[in-house]
């Protein structure tokens, strides 16, 4: 008896487990679905209810709209630009810093990276105005280069990629020094090649900050033709009438990238989130 009830138990606690679960990703997924399912759709049938998911008449003319309407090719164009040279930068300097704080020994080294961590705490709002004041004292307001100076650095990206980094035996860093490795050596052809699923990750979380970023590009850019996608959205609003079907469709173009990057290195992306909680 005892054995049938702890069997049934489990089967009931499984049977919940995979409910909620699904219950969960439907919630996630109906707003997607819905975005492209009115991307295809008038103003009009939007707003109907109950919702029609699937349009009588597919209006795909809403995507050569967009396409044509806000300027989408020097948009994409923006976008991809800051993504890539952000990206590449973060990795750059959250490796580096990673490196220091985990395998250097340096005084003061645990009290600056809680420090450092700090910084993640303090919302954006606080530090937006004074670091406006400074880049516009260095003269790149209305500048990619704005975008690209506030955000090369991430202390989330340190953070992940020093705790992977703390997991490798410090024994194989001293067997390198004594083969005559420096730091240099150690950090570019031990440290890089076994932290693929780390960076990886920290590459992900971003790539999509930086695609979906609205506010820093809307505080610092004023130049039409140095739009983000994102930015560039807000122009399908005006002070009379507001494309809904347009501006689904262009969200729609602008999550495809994000999501097709995500799948294709989604392993390395959970390996890389797994590896950076559990150190060992």
């Amino acid at each position: 008896m005892n054995k049938k009830k702890i069997t049934s138990g489990k089967v009931v606690y499984t049977i919940l487990k995979y409910a909620v679960v699904l219950l969960l990703t439907i919630s996630m997924l109906v707003p997607f679905i819905w975005m492209v399912s009115a991307s295809f759709k008038t103003n009009l049938e939007i707003f109907t209810f109950p919702i029609k998911w699937i349009p009588e008449v597919f209006h795909f003319e809403n995507y050569t709209n967009v396409w044509e309407r806000s300027n989408y090719p020097v948009l994409f164009f923006n976008t991809v630009k800051l993504t890539v040279i952000i990206t590449v930068l973060q990795l750059v300097t959250s490796t580096m810093a990673a490196y220091a704080f985990s395998k250097i020994k340096f005084p003061e080294r645990d009290k600056l990276f809680l420090l450092y961590l700090a910084t993640l705490m303090v919302p954006y709002q606080v530090v937006m105005i004074p670091q406006f004041s400074i880049i516009r004292e260095m003269g790149l307001v209305n500048s990619h280069w704005s975008l690209i100076l506030i955000q090369a650095f991430s202390p989330m990206g340190v953070f992940l990629i020093k705790q992977f980094f703390d997991g490798i035996p410090d024994e194989l860093i001293e067997a390198a020094r004594i083969d005559g490795l420096g730091d240099w050596g150690i950090y570019s052809k031990i440290m890089l090649p076994l932290s693929k699923s780390a960076m990886i990750t920290s590459a992900i979380l971003t790539i999509t900050s930086t695609w979906n970023d609205f506010l820093a590009p809307l505080i610092y850019l004023s130049d039409p033709d140095l739009y983000t996608i994102q930015l560039g959205l807000r122009n399908l609003t005006s002070q009379y009438t507001t494309e809904y079907g347009q501006i689904m469709a262009a969200s729609v173009i602008s999550v495809i990238p994000i999501l097709v990057i995500y799948c294709i290195f989604q392993n390395f992306f959970q390996e890389g989130l797994v590896s950076g909680a559990v150190k060992g």
